[in-house]
């Protein structure tokens, strides 16, 4: 199987070097997401090859050798190796354990205060200071797709796009709600608080993840209200869409780009 995965990894390799791969963007990141995520595997694969191969000569000497030293040295030579191939063997099993086909996804992550009031619109804020955080020192892509603040800060509602390397692979776990008690800043007498907010974690999905025919879709466009000024008044940037089959309706009037609203929907 290794040897297989690792065929698969040269060719991707050379992949990334073909010029035609490299002009096609969405390619090229999609064969490079591939080839990283094999490279811990191969590149394990390859120390457990060297160890082997030390292994067999330190054997091979110990079998062949008459001389006292010698054979002292091979016999520490495999004392020495044998947990090192046992500890690199065990990584190798981890590394070929099935995972979830997921886990590579982007991730569309929702923060939305609950219980508290504005209390809970603050620990909402604080929450999304958190994931900011961890997205940066991940070297994470974000994106804040909507956003709807609270009256004292902190968010009622904020929703980010999260893309790079395994996100929803180490985001997934997050999902749920999320409580904090504490004084908040909006007690006056000192009293401790119990606030909440949940937090929704879905991978996203890509265009080939989805079959939808487009017969099947009804486009309405419109004017979208709210900020904006007299653009929004003037131009049909809300974007609308209805599955015919299902009655499922998404829209979007987030951007002031009728494209941008169309790949949000």
């Amino acid at each position: 199987k290794i040897i297989s995965i690792r065929e698969k990894y040269l060719h991707l390799e050379e992949l990334l070097a073909d010029p035609s791969t490299v002009a096609d963007m969405e390619r090229f990141k999609k064969v490079n997401k591939e080839y990283k995520n094999l490279q811990p595997l191969v590149e394990t694969y390859g120390r457990y090859e060297k160890l082997t191969e030390l292994m067999e000569s330190a054997k091979s000497l110990l079998a062949s050798e008459t001389d006292p030293d010698l054979r002292e040295m091979a016999k520490e030579e495999i004392t020495d190796l044998e947990p090192q191939i046992a500890v690199i063997e065990e990584a190798l099993r981890t590394l070929l354990t099935p995972r979830d086909p997921q886990d590579e996804k982007d991730v569309i992550l929702e923060i939305r205060s609950g219980t508290g009031g504005d209390e809970a619109a603050l620990f909402a804020g604080d929450l999304y200071r958190m994931y900011m955080r961890y997205c940066q020192n991940q070297g994470w892509e974000v994106e804040v797709v909507d956003e709807s603040p609270g009256a004292v800060g902190g968010y009622a509602k904020v929703v980010l796009d999260i893309s790079g390397e395994n996100v929803y692979g180490k985001l997934k776990f997050e999902s749920g709600a999320h409580r904090v008690q504490r004084v908040p800043d909006t007690e006056a007498k000192g009293r401790v608080h119990t606030s909440a907010a949940t937090v929704a974690v879905l991978p996203k999905m890509e265009a080939e993840d989805i079959d939808i025919r487009k017969e099947d879709i009804r486009t309405d466009v419109f004017r979208a209200s709210g900020a904006g000024g007299q653009h929004v008044n003037r131009t049909e940037s809300g974007v609308r869409f209805t599955h015919l089959p299902t009655g499922v309706v998404a829209e979007s009037t987030e951007s002031r780009s009728q494209h941008k609203n169309r790949e949000i929907a």
